[in-house]
């Protein structure tokens, strides 16, 4: 869950300028390398343990689901409307 506190925000936005990390990540393949990196920097941080992988895994789930949750559906719902539901009514 993306949604944390004021002050865990400030933390980490402190020393991460996450607005000029966005602006160098230009294709997908260094979205995925970018993330790839910060879930290695997690498993070096908090080690090798299959409870660490298990947290990796499901943080990772959750995002995806928040991605598609808040944008994707949000997107598809509009498409419905422009081009027509797949199921007829």
């Amino acid at each position: 869950m993306p949604y944390i506190k004021s002050e865990d925000r400030k933390r980490i936005e402190k020393d991460l300028d996450i607005d000029h990390l966005s602006g160098l990540i230009r294709t997908e393949g260094d979205l995925n390398y970018t993330i790839t990196r910060l879930c290695h920097l997690f498993l070096k941080i908090n080690g090798e343990k299959y409870s660490v992988y298990n947290t990796l895994i499901g943080v990772l789930e959750c995002a995806k689901l928040e991605l598609y949750r808040r944008k994707v559906s949000i997107y598809e719902d509009k498409k419905i409307i422009e081009n027509g539901d797949v199921i007829n009514e």
